[in-house]
């Protein structure tokens, strides 16, 4: 496929030859690109279609890799893959073996820093400019923020800690949520054109030095010009607060007009000072049902680009939407009920209970620490909150979970979206560490559904038992099970017996079960009966059932698609060493000690060995590696 100008790009320096037509038709192809690809990978759509002209203004003024560029989250940087040596290979995005969705440093060098949760960039690049003062480098640090990253705590320690240095540095702030008028954008590019311009930049330093040599009067004049200039530009601009910081702002400017971006990047390229430069994108730019729907097309997975509509049609409910529609039911039964998510209410599947119950639900933003810590402060006033929260994010709030709701045994309930393998959004998403990070903390409840019947029960459970609770299920469809009419409390700690066996055990949890009783009907083909146990909590375990187990089998595999190290396995070998059992083989089947790559879910399972297949082999080679047991099932 011929690509017109974007065939000739292989490296940002292919950019710097071109004219602002040419640059323009360029992010045109760009854009059909990133629609063709993501059509059919899936990916984030609607941030990197509104991104194009930034990252090629950027890439036209700056040198990099020489010159850092640090983007935050990263889901908006497709367009900066293209540009920068991975065109060829684009087409294999957020595949397995493919590129990554998100900017990592051993794909690229021109990724600098990697990246998938959000609000990074800023304390990045603070850092990147510390270390070129002290090895006495001369480049330029840019960090790219937005897409509601500036809601986190993060970003506003970084600002802070940048602004107080004063080193030079770049913070470019990519605002997707708000519209700006063709007037607007002129006379605001004109204004900054005007006040980061050498010739000013240099006669404002000039006489603020003269004024300073004054006696008594200067700095009364200096202090009086800066309200008057701040006075002018709060009649066009909405950047005082980031001028207090210690940033000179800049803008805001219109973020699809090249000509604008790339005279204003100029002007501040060469400031040697912190600046900001807030710029105003559409998200979704160029595709229309991007732009009415950025939020369903800001991670989304493949579409038909005629019409905009995913190409696979769900049969059965998500485990997303059974927790959605089970927190509303709840909410109607007992006033006590809140939700709390983080920027996430259609992804955790809270758009109805939102709309519903209004002034019961709270989107704190990208602010997962403030949402851990806002929720325990509601129980103690007697409510009830939910915080939803993808598991790979919940690890940001860690000291809050641990101090803040543990300490003080409060009866907050974690609905942890993406448990587990999450695919093709790779090592920053996958949800593998919430069984560990959580299991050791005390007086928590931590438990994990088998299907999406058994996530209501466990929904309504973890409200009632009035302790702290954790429930984590995966990304997906269910597994189109019947719902019950109505969810039932579950016994803290009591595992389900599903099969029984009379040579060994297979002890699972979580999205794990169903393909552990697959795998024991495999076996069972082949002479070896097994019973199969559903935990259903990790913490706490049902000790009188699997110690009963482990004295009457000898041979026993957990399985769990979380990090073996402080997971479900670890906590059976742990109860078993408590209780002096001994002449037990146990095999523990997980994730090692790995970071685990892109690819789809299935696919991960087999590579893990966490499919019905793999486990079937695992238990073979246990039970084949010694004496068969003769001893009657339970």
């Amino acid at each position: 496929m011929s690509d017109g100008i974007l065939e000739l790009i292989e490296s940002p320096q292919d950019l710097k030859g071109l004219a602002i037509e040419e640059l323009t038709a360029l992010a045109a192809e760009i854009r059909q690109r990133i629609i063709a690809t993501v059509s059919k990978n899936g990916g984030h759509l609607a941030s990197s279609l509104g991104a194009v002209e930034l990252i090629l203004a950027l890439h036209y003024v700056f040198d990099a890799p020489r010159d850092r560029i640090i983007w935050d989250v990263g889901h908006q940087a497709y367009a900066h893959k293209l540009v920068t040596g991975r065109k060829s290979r684009f087409h294999t995005l957020r595949q397995k073996d493919g590129i990554g969705g998100f900017p990592r440093r051993d794909e690229s060098l021109y990724d600098v820093f990697d990246v998938g949760h959000s609000s990074t960039s800023i304390s990045a690049a603070s850092g990147m400019a510390e270390a070129r003062s002290l090895n006495k480098e001369d480049h330029s640090v840019i960090a790219v923020i937005g897409d509601g990253s500036m809601t986190a705590g993060l970003a506003f320690e970084g600002l802070n800690w940048a602004g107080d240095r004063g080193k030079r540095l770049i913070v470019v702030l990519n605002d997707n949520e708000m519209s700006i008028s063709p007037n607007v954008g002129a006379m605001s590019s004109y204004l900054n054109r005007l006040m980061t311009g050498q010739q000013m930049t240099k006669l404002r330093a000039r006489v603020i030095a003269f004024l300073k040599t004054i006696p008594g009067i200067g700095e009364q004049v200096i202090k009086a010009t800066r309200h008057f200039e701040e006075s002018l530009k709060g009649l066009f601009l909405p950047g005082i607060i980031f001028e207090e910081m210690g940033f000179m702002y800049v803008g805001p400017l219109e973020g699809h007009r090249l000509d604008h971006l790339i005279k204003n990047l100029r002007n501040v390229r060469g400031l040697d000072r912190p600046v900001l430069v807030h710029i105003v994108t559409k998200k979704g730019k160029g595709y229309r049902f991007a732009e009415e729907e950025p939020e369903r097309f800001h991670g989304i997975g493949p579409f038909d680009i005629e019409t905009g509509k995913g190409n696979n049609i769900a049969k059965t409910p998500s485990f997303t939407e059974v927790f959605g529609r089970t927190m509303v039911r709840l909410a109607r039964e007992d006033r006590r009920i809140v939700a709390v998510t983080a920027a996430m209410c259609r992804g955790t599947g809270l758009d109805d209970f939102s709309s519903e119950f209004p002034d019961r639900f709270f989107d704190v933003g990208i602010a997962e620490q403030h949402g851990v810590t806002f929720a325990a402060a509601m129980a103690t006033e007697g409510l009830r909150p939910v915080v939803a929260i993808y598991s790979t994010f919940l690890q940001r709030a860690y000291d809050q979970v641990l101090h803040d709701v543990c300490l003080q045994k409060l009866p907050v309930v974690f609905a942890l979206d993406r448990g587990g393998f999450v695919g093709d959004d790779g090592p920053t998403h996958h949800g593998l560490f919430d069984f560990s990070y959580l299991r050791l903390m005390p007086n928590i409840v931590v438990m994990a559904p088998k299907d999406e019947n058994e996530l209501q029960h466990m929904i309504v459970t973890a409200a009632a038992c009035g302790l702290p609770a954790s429930i984590r299920y995966p990304r997906g469809n269910g597994l189109g099970v019947a719902l019950d009419e109505t969810p039932r409390i579950l016994e803290i700690g009591k595992a389900e017996l599903l099969r029984h066996g009379r040579d060994g055990a297979i002890l699972a949890i979580g999205a794990t079960v169903y393909p552990a009783l697959d795998a024991a009907e495999i076996l069972a083909r082949e002479g070896i009966e097994l019973i199969v146990i559903n935990s259903r909590f990790l913490k706490p375990l049902d000790e009188e059932l699997l110690c009963r187990v482990a004295r009457k089998f000898k041979k026993l595999v957990t399985v769990e698609e979380n990090v073996l190290m402080g997971g479900f396995g670890s906590a059976v070998l742990e109860l078993f060493a408590k209780s002096g059992i001994r002449n037990v083989e146990v095999r523990t089947l997980g994730v090692d000690d790995v970071f685990v790559q892109q690819a789809t879910q299935t696919e991960l399972r087999e590579m893990y060995g966490l499919d019905a297949a793999g486990i079937a082999r695992s238990f073979r080679d246990l039970f084949y590696g010694g004496k068969r047991s003769a001893q009657a099932g339970i």
